[in-house]
């Protein structure tokens, strides 16, 4: 099971990783109300290095991404589910509006973002390239939603 860290216990772990010769790829998302889309990126991330890292968007952030009424379950709660999945290693929540400044703070070696971006969309690439990283686009195709799913069940009858 992943570890739940705080950012500078997760510094501090990266640190440890990278001495100890370990590549690290990173993830990010909100992963309200985990889907099989979700495992198939996170899956697909974790082929790209020895140490998968999942930042996780607080719920103000969230709020302000999807709208009104989200997230559906509370980032402690989304941040123990993804560390549950076996391919997920180190998990941590973030405030900022986008990731730039925990890639900055932790360099990974790539930073992985789903098949709704391309190389050139990733907002984060130049923060990426600046360090010396690279960017991998990971996961199935995006046929699934948290959206769609949320949807089809206010759609069902109780």
């Amino acid at each position: 099971m992943g570890e739940l860290l705080s950012r500078d216990a997760l510094v501090a772990r990266i640190a440890r990783e990278r001495a100890a010769g370990r590549t690290i790829a990173f993830a990010n998302g909100c992963f309200d109300l985990l889907h099989v889309g979700h495992l198939r990126y996170l899956e697909s991330a974790a082929r790209e290095a020895d140490v998968l890292v999942v930042a996780i968007n607080d719920d103000e952030s969230v709020r302000t991404i999807k709208g009104e009424g989200r997230p559906v379950l509370a980032a402690e709660h989304r941040a123990e589910l993804v560390a549950a999945l076996r391919c997920v290693d180190l998990v941590t929540i973030f405030p900022e509006p986008t990731v730039g400044p925990l890639l900055e703070a932790l360099r990974p070696d790539v930073h992985c973002k789903g098949t709704d971006y391309t190389l050139d969309s990733v907002p984060e690439r130049d923060v990426v390239k600046g360090y010396g990283g690279r960017v991998a686009i990971v996961g199935d195709p995006k046929d699934h939603s948290t959206r769609d799913l949320l949807a089809r069940i206010a759609g069902c009858d109780s």
